[in-house]
């Protein structure tokens, strides 16, 4: 009897002749989310109460064959009959806050179907809806078939053609089962879209389009007018995702803004939207909150009593008791639209209205050691900005700016001011045995300073700081070099000054000599601030990575294995660009209201973009180009560090490893040959497309990868994963931990140094604390900068690791599957490693003077403000 049944089932009588078939079912599970239960205001909401609105007739989804084509229609592949959402599921695991489930039946033939490779969903309902996934069961031939959908399901009016998705499983276009191939076209086709128009929320269009968009030309604030970043040799800059909002009234070329508190409504891909336990909704509303609540009552606050610290026992005042904020009408009114987590968040949560900061890292242990030149050199390798400092190859430092331009910008630094501090070498000698280093901020910043401290409040210096190996792998800092422009604007040039560390017998806190080189570590922090905040983390991550997750989108289908290497490394990154582009990088935004640039910030981030060089963005290609290591193909990941105790390098190496082993891995089960790669139409046109449009403005350089190869994809893919992964969180997520203490990274200066003979230089030798407070960044200022960079240090509590995937099913592939959980465990050894080395007591710049160990490149990490953590993505 048995043998009957299953001779049945095959389409086979017991004689082996063909038969009709009778129809079967296929059960499914739906798993999906309600519109309401990702609203912010509806945090804690449940579907429950409604789960009832889908069922019936309001949602249909009909399976696509990969085995059969309908001649009727092109030969896409037969569908099958519409099967609708039957039953809610209660419970089933693993479900997520939010997610529920559904049963759904659909009438299978194998005629007509055969194996089904995608389906067709049609929203009937009113409301959109987040599908996470489909699952069939007992598919004969194939057992269990998943669909990983995690997308926005809005109305079927809202689209031009139906939302298809796929199966779980991975095809290079040549590969793809022929009937499923249009509806691969034509999806792609329209994430494209057509160029037109101005984007809505259901629209899932991925375009193009310049940093247009930094100032409002209609709000008759000339003071804010930006140029426009991208498409011209003067302003190059990365692509940002277009909005097809319109123009500004009194300038075409400008897009118009959206008022602050539509920010959410700024437009990107629905499903590019951030999650919704997604602390980056925090990190909106806190944003509002600084804005709207906290900036313009400080503003009157610090109006009030005074925009200064007076001592540093008045800064320290932040963390022991908090800024009390006034009452009013416009503070009650303004209290009511930001919702109570994000009041909790930023304010003390006993009612009263009080900026309470928590005590930064930096000064936990002491409250001077930040002031030490060990932790102010160890900074450099294991702080914020550890992606600059170099080795010094020639001296004096030549400047590359061009002399006609900028006459003689060469160094002032000589022997005689670094021969007390080179333990009886010479400085050929100390080059030549790799013991002497570099913090440049010379070129950078120069051709931007007369504006700036003619413009603005800012009055800075370009910088130039040396400093020397010592036996334990510490560095000293022996000169800074301040630098400005000629005072004789027609006279080209510049005018330096060095200083060095005052001798041990005149090192006493609070000696002249003593402050005065202080106030020079501080105008380099303000320059190593700037370069941070705007190029190493805004530039070289979050504005860089934008046009591959645009480029990635509209050239690679979902199916292709390379889009699901590379889409979990694109979460939240546009929506938290776009966020940027409205309160942080804007034209008077945040940004240039805390950093030195001021309204320079954003056309020194272009100048910059100039020189950037996507190859060397690739971690060991970043330490040979700064001189901070050498091939040999004896030591670990073929290179030697010249400084062994460099955290930043050290523990980024591992990573680098750990990724480039799982892309190798990962991409050699699709591509055996280089000709495959080369024959991949998708590959090669999202190459193109990346190179030519999403970074235009460098489409002509020579070191650009030709995809011709699988290393070149392997180099490629590695680069993409480690910015947007490892090199954020090692530039962002230790802000509020070095930075939280203005005085050790202060992010403006106010004063230039004393001269001798003038009423500021009597005041530093009468009160020198309140001289270096009052040349560095102000209160108001202060308080502002570090209510940002504490929302911007917070890990989400949906954040997904390096080594983590959101999706279970994202591979059918066993194989590919496996290689990611290889990667997992060498991920998990890298974590062991970490913890090792942090607890080796002669690697000194782990932890430095001021007891912080190094973990900005620990993979995992609990929510919260850690100080560690790799997220795949840029989400905040």
């Amino acid at each position: 009897m048995q043998s009957i049944i299953d001779a049945l089932s095959a389409g086979h009588d017991d004689n082996g002749g063909q038969i009709n078939i009778a129809k079967r079912e296929i059960k499914g599970t739906v798993v999906l989310m309600k519109k309401n239960v990702l609203e912010f205001n509806d945090f804690n909401a449940s579907i429950v109460d409604r789960f009832d609105e889908l069922l019936g007739r309001g949602v249909s989804l009909q399976l696509i064959s990969s085995v059969h084509g309908d001649p009727q229609n092109g030969n896409k592949g037969k569908l099958g009959k519409a099967a609708y959402l039957e039953n809610w599921i209660p419970t089933i695991a693993p479900l997520k806050t939010g997610e529920t489930a559904y049963d759904v039946t659909f009438e299978w033939e194998e005629e007509e179907i055969g194996v089904p490779g995608g389906f067709v969903i049609k929203n009937n309902h009113h409301n959109e809806f987040f599908l996470k996934s489909l699952t069939l069961e007992d598919v004969p031939g194939e057992g269990r078939i998943h669909f990983p959908c995690n997308s926005w399901v809005y109305p079927a009016k809202r689209y031009a053609k139906d939302r298809v998705f796929f199966t779980n499983k991975s095809y290079l276009p040549h590969e793809m089962p022929l009937p499923l191939v249009k509806y691969r076209e034509e999806e792609l086709v329209a994430l494209r879209g057509n160029g037109q128009g101005e984007l809505r929320e259901w629209d899932r269009v991925y375009d193009y389009a310049c940093y247009n968009d930094l100032w409002d030309p209609d709000d008759g604030d000339a003071d804010n007018a930006r140029p426009t970043l991208g498409g011209s040799a003067e302003y190059p800059y990365p692509r940002r995702v277009r909005t097809g909002r319109p123009p500004s009234k009194s300038d075409p070329k400008v897009e118009s803004r959206l008022p602050l508190l539509m920010s959410l409504d700024i437009y990107v891909p629905r499903d590019e939207r951030f999650g919704h336990l997604k602390m980056s909704d925090f990190l909106l509303n806190g944003l509002k909150a600084i804005v709207q609540i906290v900036k313009p009552e400080l503003e009157a606050l610090c109006s009030e009593d005074g925009n200064e610290f007076d001592s540093f026992d008045d800064a320290l005042k932040l963390y022991d008791g908090g800024v009390k904020l006034p009452r009013g009408p416009t503070l009650d009114n303004l209290w009511k639209d930001i919702p109570l987590d994000i009041i909790n968040l930023i304010f003390h949560t006993d009612g009263e209205r009080i900026l309470k900061y928590p005590l930064p890292e930096v000064i936990k242990e002491s409250r001077t050691a930040w002031r030490t030149d060990e932790e102010f050199a160890r900074e450099m390798l294991a702080g914020l900005n550890p992606v600059v400092i170099s080795i010094l190859q020639e001296f004096p430092p030549r400047s590359k700016l061009d002399a006609k331009v900028y006459g003689n910008q060469d160094s002032s630094i000589s022997e005689e001011h670094l021969r007390h501090h080179l333990n009886g070498l010479t400085v050929a000698e100390a080059i030549k045995t790799n013991k002497l280093f570099i913090l440049d901020h010379h070129d950078t910043i120069m051709p931007y300073l007369r504006r700036i401290n003619d413009n603005t409040t800012s009055k800075a210096y370009a910088t130039r700081t040396i400093l020397y190996l010592q036996n334990d792998d510490t560095l000293k800092p022996m000169a800074i070099e301040l630098s400005l422009p000629h005072p004789d604007g027609d006279q080209l040039g510049a005018i330096n000054k060095v200083y060095t560390p005052p001798p041990a017998d005149h090192k006493e806190e609070g000696s002249l000599e003593e402050i005065i080189w202080q106030l020079a570590k501080a105008y380099v922090a303000v320059n190593d601030s700037g370069y941070h905040e705007l190029i190493s983390h805004f530039l070289h991550t979050h504005a860089v990575i934008e046009p591959f997750v645009i480029a990635t989108n509209r050239q690679l289908s979902v199916v292709h294995p390379i889009f699901k290497l590379l889409h979990p490394h694109f979460r939240d990154t546009m929506n938290i660009n776009a966020l940027g582009r409205q309160v942080l990088i804007n034209g008077g935004g945040l940004m240039e209201f805390t950093l030195y640039p001021a309204k320079y910030c954003m056309e020194f981030s272009s100048s910059l973009y100039k020189h950037w060089n996507f190859t060397e963005q690739a971690l060991p290609q970043d330490l040979k180009k700064r001189g901070m290591a050498v091939p040999d193909p004896v030591s670990k990941h073929g290179l030697r560090l010249l400084i062994k105790d460099y955290p930043y390098a050290v523990d980024g190496l591992d990573i680098w490893s750990a990724i480039r082993n799982w892309v190798a891995n990962y991409t050699s089960l699709y591509y055996k040959t280089d000709d495959a790669i080369r024959s991949d139409v998708e590959l090669q046109t999202w190459w193109k497309e990346l190179v030519e449009v999403g970074h235009a403005d460098k489409r002509d350089e020579p070191w650009w990868p030709k995809m011709r190869n699988r290393d070149e994809l392997i180099e490629s893919c590695t680069t993409v994963i480690w910015i947007a992964s490892a090199l954020h969180a090692a530039t962002n997520f230790g802000q509020y931990t070095y930075a939280g203490y203005m005085p050790n990274r202060p992010t403006i200066s106010r004063r230039f140094m004393p001269e001798e003979g003038t009423l500021e230089f009597e005041e530093m030798r009468e009160n020198p604390d309140r001289a270096f407070l009052r040349t560095i960044t102000a209160r108001l200022q202060t308080l502002l900068g570090i209510s940002l960079i504490e929302l911007l240090s917070t890990h989400s509590s949906d954040e997904f690791y390096l080594g983590q995937r959101d999706t279970a099913g994202w591979t059918a592939e066993l194989e590919a599957a496996a290689a990611f959980e290889r990667f997992g465990k060498a991920l998990t050894e890298v974590e062991e490693r970490i913890v090792e080395r942090n607890g080796e007591e002669n690697l000194r710049n782990r932890y430095g003077a001021v007891k912080i160990p190094y973990t900005l490149l620990f993979p995992t990490s609990e929510v919260g403000r850690t100080g560690k953590g790799i997220p795949n993505s840029i989400t905040i």
